[in-house]
């Protein structure tokens, strides 16, 4: 029920979105602080947003909101880096569901634009065949797909990347069952060669 709910929000926010945006540019712009204009990160600690699947995102904002996802603090990357360090959490904290799904769409219609990172290369070959074999068919493309509605893998910062995995090993973050299933039976150096596959798609 909750999934139609959005889905009815998401067709009328593309009826309206030019005005639905303008509305909602100073939270537009609070995201930015942390994510980099247009949703385009230059920190490995924080994920690029821009291209990010609509659902993907809309379902990680609730979580959010809801206090089911961890909410690590952050401080302010730029426009005013005074203000206090704050977490995903508090952000969205008080954002109505229309809204949240007004940044989803709105930062799914921006280019992704990969980030600029070392990485090395056999690692990122050894990674290749861990995630043909055991993602791919979630994650298609090598990871960058936006129609899988799985998260943009493919170009993304190393550091997250690595944050979310210790999050999914801890049980801090939550996956359904077949995720869970692929993500246990990963080693250590798969993990690792994952990571440099990913960050080697630039």
């Amino acid at each position: 029920m909750k999934s139609l709910y959005r889905t009815a929000i998401a067709v009328s926010l593309a009826l309206f979105a030019p005005l639905s945006f303008a509305q909602d540019a100073a939270v537009i712009e609070n995201c930015n602080g942390c994510h980099g204009d247009d949703g385009v990160s230059q920190w490995s600690d924080v994920p690029t947003i821009a291209g990010m699947p609509e659902y993907t995102h809309a379902d990680a904002l609730f979580f959010f909101r809801d206090n089911e996802r961890p909410c690590s603090e952050s401080e302010y990357r730029q426009g005013d880096t005074s203000r206090p360090a704050t977490t995903m959490c508090q952000v969205v904290a008080d954002l109505d569901d229309a809204t949240l799904e007004d940044l989803a769409l709105y930062y799914f219609e921006l280019p992704f634009v990969a980030a600029q990172q070392e990485f090395d290369a056999g690692l990122a070959a050894a990674g290749k065949a861990v995630h043909d074999a055991e993602c791919e068919k979630c994650h298609s493309d090598g990871g960058s797909n936006p129609d899988d509605e799985a998260g943009i893998l493919s170009g993304q910062w190393m550091g997250y990347m690595k944050n979310t995995f210790a999050e999914y090993a801890s049980g801090a973050r939550e996956q359904d069952k077949k995720m869970k299933e692929k993500m246990d039976a990963l080693s250590e150096a798969d993990e690792t060669a994952l990571f440099h596959y990913y960050a080697s798609q630039q």
